[in-house]
């Protein structure tokens, strides 16, 4: 009976304590292969403060050892910033299409301004009549960029870069704790800083 079983029999009082003793005991009153002074200390049950010889007490050990819960804490931190960075990975990963398509239309749309741009620029009549008519006469021109100052307004210059704003804004949480992160979400582990 170890330790902890004693504290279990102390705890649930005599009847506890006797059950066991009579499991423990045969049918003769003393346990097969004991001598009569085991058999005796069984029966009596646990004596409080009863330990093993090679058992050692709980703060003798708290002391000798570290706690157990320091690996707990290290595997689940550990676990942790795995989670982190692939849940940082998945999303920057999420907004690469998103961002892709908004590239694109910016792109369609700012040479097709600067197309209607050439054009109305070069003709003729741009400098005989009033700035209105000139943009009436051009629609492209004018359709392109309007489209164009639309998208500024709906933020397309935040969207087009929005991985790359997001890896920022991780750099500079993750600085506190002496990492950092590269444009896909990687986390980069930074050495220890040497205190003197």
């Amino acid at each position: 009976m170890n330790s902890l079983d004693q504290a279990e029999g102390e705890c649930g009082g005599p009847e506890r304590a006797q059950r066991r003793s009579s499991g423990a005991l045969g049918a003769s009153g003393s346990a097969p292969g004991l001598p009569e002074c085991a058999a005796s200390s069984l029966r009596s049950g646990p004596r409080r403060g009863a330990t093993l010889r090679g058992a050692k007490r709980p703060q003798e050990a708290s002391a000798l050892s570290p706690p157990r819960s320091w690996g707990r804490r290290s595997s689940s931190a550990q676990t942790d910033l795995k989670a982190f960075e692939r849940r940082l990975t998945e999303y920057i990963a999420c907004l690469q299409p998103a961002t892709g398509r908004w590239r694109m239309i910016l792109i369609v749309v700012s040479v097709c301004t600067a197309t209607g741009a050439w054009n109305w620029l070069i003709d003729p009549e741009t400098q005989k009549v009033s700035f209105l008519t000139s943009l009436w006469n051009h629609p492209f021109f004018t359709i392109s960029c309007i489209t164009l100052i639309g998208l500024f307004f709906a933020g397309i210059h935040k969207r087009v870069v929005a991985p790359s704003i997001i890896a920022a804004r991780c750099r500079t949480v993750l600085a506190e704790y002496n990492m950092s992160c590269d444009d896909t979400g990687k986390l980069i582990l930074k050495p220890r800083p040497h205190v003197q």
